[in-house]
């Protein structure tokens, strides 16, 4: 079976692509929401990066070709978000953990 055929990748990319799509969408008003709705903003930033890192761990560990496909891509968008070649896509993720933190102490 095909890395992105099994239900539960399936699904999970779901959920991914829907808490991407409410944080793009909430971003612009980000700074008239309130501090309840700011830090709830935030824990679906946190939410989607704790889904996104499970992911690119089951990506890490399949061998099927699509999988490892988007790895190399995954691998690729880090240069476009400015990050030097080479760096360990878990580096970006270590990054953006340290970021949602001091957003988290900084909204009030």
């Amino acid at each position: 079976m095909s890395f992105f055929n099994s239900e539960i990748v399936r699904e999970e990319l779901e959920i991914i692509n829907e808490l991407q799509s409410e944080i793009f969408n909430e971003l612009s008003t980000f700074p008239t929401l309130t501090i309840q709705q700011k830090n709830e903003h935030i824990e679906k930033m946190a939410s989607l990066l704790e889904k996104q890192q499970l992911m690119y761990t089951r990506v890490s560990l399949s061998d099927d070709p699509e999988a490892i496909r988007m790895k190399e891509e995954l691998q690729k968008s880090l240069i476009l978000m400015g990050f030097p070649p080479n760096t360990n896509v878990n580096t970006f993720f270590e990054t953006m953990t340290q970021t949602i933190k001091n957003l988290k102490l900084h909204v009030d």
